[in-house]
């Protein structure tokens, strides 16, 4: 079936939009990765009587010790934590609240020089979009004329494209940083398993929604430069025919009025009477004619 270029101008404003909003989204949010983390149990209290280890004396008998049997894994808690570009949050194991820290300080210092390589990618990446967006908007409303269209189309194609290879590259980089700070992280913070949350998965859907922009956009230029050349084409065949009969007919009358002259000279130079002598019918003789056209005939 096919699609009128307003259409397809329409599929490129509409992919581009949703790249943009998955990106703000999962540039905002720190749920990138998930997981948990292994922290050793608080020590019992009064206000904290489950999930804790009692180290104290027993109150009844001061000189009573009491043993905690809870060996291996039970030793610890498991707190949920997630995981973004600039922080990194996990529950409060003393109350219902979270704590956060910057991901930044949490990144060991031989990759904060990529950390920040990934920030600034992602910030361009977003910026490159707002660009192609906005140009793709200015081709639909501006649809009216071809010529401005395929500039728009072909700036917009650029942009795109080029965001959406920014995009791969930070995301890329921001994976390589999170899995060396699992390993030289912090002791207190390396996760105990972890895997990727909504945000990475938004982050990718925004660079496909990207890519399929950049590639409806090239569509878009390219059927329109084909249909522009094909049109061209037509219209000067039509040109180069219309022309053949104006000169056919213009060889035409030159012709006819060539003949028309040369018959008003021939006319002129005949005898102005028009009238032929008649010949005396008795000085005809039969039999010389009939000789004659005898001698004729052989």
């Amino acid at each position: 079936m096919k699609t009128t270029r307003k259409c397809r101008s329409l599929w490129s404003v509409g992919l581009n939009l949703f790249a943009l909003f998955f990106s703000i989204t999962a540039f905002g949010t720190s749920y990138w990765c998930v997981g948990t983390q292994r922290v050793p149990k608080p020590k019992c209290s009064k206000l904290r009587t489950h999930q804790c280890i009692d180290y104290g004396v027993n109150e009844t008998d001061p000189n009573k010790v009491v043993y905690s049997w809870e060996t291996g894994d039970d030793r610890f808690l498991f707190r949920q934590f997630h995981t973004g570009i600039w922080l990194s949050c996990a529950e409060n194991i003393h109350d219902e609240s979270e704590m956060c820290r910057s991901f930044i300080d949490l990144a060991p210092p031989s990759e904060k020089g990529m950390l920040w390589l990934s920030l600034v990618s992602e910030l361009l990446y977003i910026l490159l979009l707002v660009v192609g967006f906005s140009l793709m908007c200015l081709d639909l409303v501006r649809s009216s004329n071809v010529i401005d269209g395929l500039k728009l189309n072909a700036f917009a194609a650029v942009f795109t494209v080029l965001s959406g290879l920014l995009g791969m590259v930070a995301h890329v980089m921001y994976t390589q940083v999170f899995q060396v700070t699992v390993s030289l992280g912090p002791p207190d913070w390396r996760p105990y398993n972890w895997d990727y949350g909504w945000s990475f998965c938004m982050a990718w859907a925004s660079f496909t929604c990207c890519m399929g922009a950049s590639v409806t956009t090239l569509n878009s230029y390219t059927k329109t430069v084909i249909e522009f050349r094909h049109k061209r084409k037509t219209f000067e065949q039509s040109i180069r025919e219309e022309h053949a009969r104006e000169a056919f007919g213009h060889f035409r009358e030159c012709s006819l009025h060539s003949i028309s002259k040369s018959l008003e000279v021939y006319s002129s130079q005949t005898p102005t009477s028009g009238r032929k002598t008649p010949i005396p019918a008795d000085s005809l003789d039969l039999s010389d004619i009939g000789a004659s056209l005898g001698e004729e005939q052989c």
